[in-house]
């Protein structure tokens, strides 16, 4: 062989190792089996076909309306906590109570608002806080326990027994996320947020477990709501001189408005039709383009949600939409009245449920242990608990850390009961009972709320509170049995013999779930020393 022949040859025997190696040691006909899509593909969407590679016409529809269905089935699964709040300002706005005024239930809320799982047993005082034109100021008067949550349902401060004010009552301010004016140097507990509607509740205990009027005067005599004015109080003079601040009056803050609350027909609770999307549209469309992360507002964007751009889906998308609410809405639904995961339950095996133990108030990291030591937190699981944050926003309302924290004598904590003794759901027809053991854990009080299967809100009937508990108000207070435990029943008619205060009214046809809320819960609770009794169907 010439010499020219012998370097041609070893220049083919080159370029084949380097194309070898740049093919992970394969030729082009020997792809591996895991790169391989097949012909035709069995799925649960229908078959799928391909030609080396390439989708049919047929493929691409179904694969594309099946893409389209799954970002619109994530848009309610995943930022569903923001229709949530839409749906509490909304319903707001149709009573009559607009952005900073404050709605009170001086006798307590009833069955005839529409409300997330809310209680029957202390004053509720709430406002839609409207921070679009600058910071609002809250004042908050003593023995408040509360928050404030932002326009996509994410905690912003508590207010109150848990906040900064200890329950002392004190001046919050709330800023926007684009504010650029001057803050004060001291008076006021500052909270940034990234959005501008913020829901504030704060529930507040009736005097001597029997009358709420000392806390609603204390409500309509020293609760403020008004927009923040800088210069005034907050700013030092020193700082004026300096060139640092300017110097504004000292003036009177607008009186506050107030409506009330008790027996008003009101819907707070998110919709589950097409409104719903609407509504999600609004939320985006009002809210600053950066108060979601850009990964959740990714499948509204998909769907046709973008902000300062109109939202008109066409008939196909529409179609698609709406079947994949139907799957999303059923999927929640399932997740509250029948979760899978065990570490829900409070105890093994139990009825008695509550994600937040293992899932925290942002359904990540499980809530710290509380020792004679000092906290010990868990180390973040780097993971968001998707199904505990879908259960809890479909289920209930108002996120705060005081709601799941083993702090004894502070805060409130809630046990959830969808399924009785036998994991069989409660029919309102039935007779039920439950019986708590003896020194029931509470520095407070201790009360059972029933609540509608389909609205979630409190189960209306002639009773009007469907609720049981430790206190006098409004209805009789529940009485011990001779072992010093208490016996609680839920059943159509007042069972024989059973005192008013230990019976919960239910309506047959309908079905129903419960909490059982422990205020300022003690030590015994958090040990699981002491341990609620299984809803049993009575015999």
């Amino acid at each position: 062989m010439k010499p020219i022949q012998h370097k041609l040859a070893a220049l083919a025997l080159l370029l084949a190792a380097t194309s070898s190696l740049i093919l992970g040691g394969v030729s082009a006909a020997e792809i591996p089996a895991s790169l391989i899509t097949p012909d035709k593909v069995e799925t649960s969407i229908g078959a799928l076909e391909f030609k080396d590679g390439a989708p049919s016409p047929e493929t691409m529809k179904r694969v594309y309306d099946h893409l389209d269905f799954t970002h619109a089935f994530n848009a309610f699964m995943n930022t569903m906590q923001g229709v949530s709040i839409e749906a509490l300002h909304q319903g707001f706005q149709d009573a009559g109570v607009k952005d900073n005024e404050v709605i009170v239930f001086s006798k307590l809320m009833d069955a005839k608002s529409l409300f997330l799982t809310p209680n029957a047993d202390t004053v509720y005082v709430m406002s839609m806080l409207d921070l679009s034109k600058g910071p609002i100021v809250l004042e908050v008067p003593p023995g408040v326990l509360g928050g404030v949550d932002d326009a996509w349902f994410r905690w912003v401060t508590d207010t109150g027994v848990s906040g900064p004010d200890r329950g002392q009552g004190g001046k919050y301010l709330i800023v926007p996320p684009d504010y650029q004016g001057e803050l004060p140097a001291g008076g006021f507990y500052v909270a940034h947020s990234p959005s501008y509607i913020h829901w504030w509740f704060g529930r507040m205990f009736i005097e001597n477990k029997s009358d709420p009027k000392p806390a609603v005067d204390a409500i309509h005599k020293l609760l403020k709501i008004y927009a923040y004015e800088s210069g005034g109080v907050g700013t030092p003079v020193a700082d004026f001189l300096a060139g640092k601040a300017k110097l504004g009056k000292i003036t009177s803050p607008p009186p506050t408005v107030f409506h009330e609350g008790t027996g008003k027909v009101m819907n707070t609770v998110m919709p589950n039709d097409w409104s719903y999307f609407e509504m999600l549209n609004e939320v985006v469309q009002r809210e600053p383009s950066g108060s979601l992360n850009p990964e959740l507002m990714g499948p509204i964007a998909a769907i046709g949600i973008v902000k300062g751009k109109p939202f008109a889906p066409d008939e196909r998308m529409k179609k698609i939409m709406t079947d994949a609410l139907a799957v999303a809405n059923a999927t929640a639904r399932t997740l509250v009245m029948n979760g899978r995961d065990p570490s829900w339950q409070y105890y093994p095996g139990s009825a008695w449920l509550n994600p937040l133990f293992v899932s925290g108030y942002e359904f990540e990291t499980p809530i710290p242990d509380v020792t004679p030591e000092g906290v010990k937190p868990f180390p973040p699981t780097g993971y968001r608990q998707l199904d505990a944050r879908t259960t809890f926003f479909y289920g209930y309302t108002g996120i705060t850390p005081a709601m799941a924290m083993r702090v004894p004598g502070i805060g409130s904590q809630y046990l959830l009961a969808t399924l009785d003794a036998d994991k069989n759901y409660f029919d309102g027809a039935k007779t039920y009972k439950v019986t708590l053991p003896p020194n029931i854990p509470e520095a407070n009080f201790w009360s059972f709320t029933l609540y509608d299967n389909m609205t979630r809100s409190e189960l209306d009937t002639p009773q009007g509170y469907p609720r049981a508990g430790s206190q006098s108000f409004p209805s009789p207070k529940a009485e011990a049995n001779a072992d010093g435990s208490t016996t609680i029943w839920f059943a159509p008619e007042q069972p024989e013999g059973v005192a008013r205060g230990n019976w919960i009214q239910t309506v047959p046809g309908k079905g129903w779930w419960t909490v059982l809320r422990l205020y300022s819960p003690l030590e015994p609770f958090f040990t699981k020393e002491w341990r609620p009794g299984e809803i049993e169907l009575a015999k």
